[in-house]
């Protein structure tokens, strides 16, 4: 519940954000404002002050600003207004103007992180300590893409399709333009320099953990579940896994196999604690729901603060703001080209829970993720689809060329395509989100 909670109100942050930019410029520009909702539906509560009535609705899933004048005829047959009403009227409003007002909602959404980025990096950044690591091999999993390509464990990607890297994060990013692209990763093996090819088929968006590729690991225990063997023989968070039985443990990855491999057998656990090398005798129980031996333990997650000045994180946050609209720009490009899998795509649901996981976390994570949400918001906002703003916008370009709106007929069949292409987006996002959310 909290993070359904949290999820709503940071969404709805969001969502005024966007809205006030249509609002605002609205207001610049003299036409009259009726209504500012936060959410779709019936209304739940509001007041008017001045000219304009400002709710809160049901459904908190968008948001909408009711203009004089909107969504009449080409003459405003639709609605009957004097000549003081006409002159605040959006549809009598000149193209320019109108365009601007259209504009606004999603470039606030894009202009936001430029605000909530740079506060992050001041306030400080917690970031995984890998992902500035070299990208060296620690696991490589069997029979995924990387094995097939050649990948060993102790590698390290020194390039990728010729765009030199120097971390994880670095490589991680330069595999979104090369989603639906052969990749060719330039590597180093000891001695010896190779050029390892995964096929165009085998790329996607999820980073190089889903080709296969995983970091390197320390075999350190991070924390222990109540309850269960690890805990209960008297291992602590902290201590390194030297051996299971005969088995020499030299990364977190060699656990799994060594412990399946005991099928509930009692066996001795040799850890290092402090300097000093301890026994314990472990046996592992059963977890018939997901057919796995398990003693309790979970790896340890070394992390990083990243802490910048107050003009060194301005610089950061702008860099970081032109980085996530180029990495979403990309993705929607791979994905209309078919070479992104549509099962990237999430709804309202990943995004509750995505924004409701950070609001329980600290203020940096949660500026950073509404940063993130913002951009996917106003870009999705500026397709031309004509239900978005992006296809009003594309609407008033026509009008601005041709000295002449498009036929109130063309508009509703437009209206009608895009209100059909955006329920089956819709329909395609809450499939993937239900299918994240039962199915894995």
């Amino acid at each position: 519940m909290i993070t359904l909670l949290a999820g709503i109100l940071m969404l709805g942050v969001l969502v005024f954000v966007h809205e006030l930019g249509h609002f605002a410029v609205a207001k610049f520009v003299g036409v009259k404002v009726l209504r500012f909702s936060l959410g779709f539906g019936p209304k739940i509560i509001g007041r008017t002050w001045g000219e304009t009535e400002y709710q809160i609705s049901l459904i908190p899933l968008g948001g909408y600003v009711q203009m004089l004048g909107e969504g009449t005829g080409e003459d405003g047959e639709t609605i009957e207004l004097d000549l003081q009403e006409r002159q605040r009227s959006f549809a009598h409003k000149s193209v320019g103007r109108r365009m601007a007002i259209v504009a606004a909602g999603p470039l606030m959404n894009l202009l936001l992180p430029l605000f909530l980025l740079p506060w992050a990096y001041f306030i400080g950044v917690s970031i995984p300590a890998y992902l500035e690591e070299s990208p060296c091999v620690g696991y490589v999993i069997e029979g995924s893409a990387a094995s097939k390509a050649g990948f060993e464990v102790d590698d390290c990607i020194l390039a990728l399709n010729a765009y030199a890297v120097s971390s994880w994060n670095d490589t991680n990013i330069a595999l979104i333009p090369a989603a639906g692209d052969e990749l060719v990763f330039k590597a180093k093996r000891g001695d010896k320099t190779l050029y390892l090819k995964i096929d165009a088929a085998s790329n996607n968006l999820e980073g190089l953990q889903s080709l296969g590729i995983l970091p390197r690991q320390a075999p350190i225990i991070g924390s222990l579940s109540a309850g269960l063997p690890a805990q209960e023989a008297g291992l602590q968070q902290g201590d390194v896994i030297i051996s299971i039985g005969n088995e020499t443990i030299r990364s977190w990855y060699d656990l799994h196999y060594a412990i399946q491999s005991l099928s509930g057998t009692e066996t001795i656990f040799v850890i290092e604690r402090q300097g000093a090398r301890l026994s314990y005798t472990i046996k592992p129980k059963r977890d018939e729901h997901r057919d796995v031996w398990l003693v309790g333990i979970t790896p340890q997650h070394r992390s990083v603060q990243q802490e910048y000045t107050l003009f060194g994180s301005i610089q950061a946050g702008f860099e970081r703001t032109k980085e996530l609209i180029s990495l979403t720009v990309t993705f929607i490009r791979k994905m209309v080209s078919g070479n992104v899998a549509t099962d990237n795509i999430g709804g309202p649901i990943m995004v509750m829970q995505i924004a409701g996981q950070a609001a329980q976390t600290d203020l940096s994570t949660i500026l950073t993720v509404l940063a993130f949400i913002s951009i996917q918001l106003g870009i999705l906002n500026l397709l031309p689809v004509p239900v978005l703003d992006g296809g009003h916008l594309i609407f008033f370009l026509y009008e601005l060329i041709f000295r002449r709106p498009l036929s109130l007929r063309a508009r509703e069949i437009a209206q009608q395509v895009g209100l059909g292409l955006l329920l089956l987006l819709m329909l395609l996002a809450f499939y993937n989100d239900l299918s994240r959310l039962f199915l894995q």
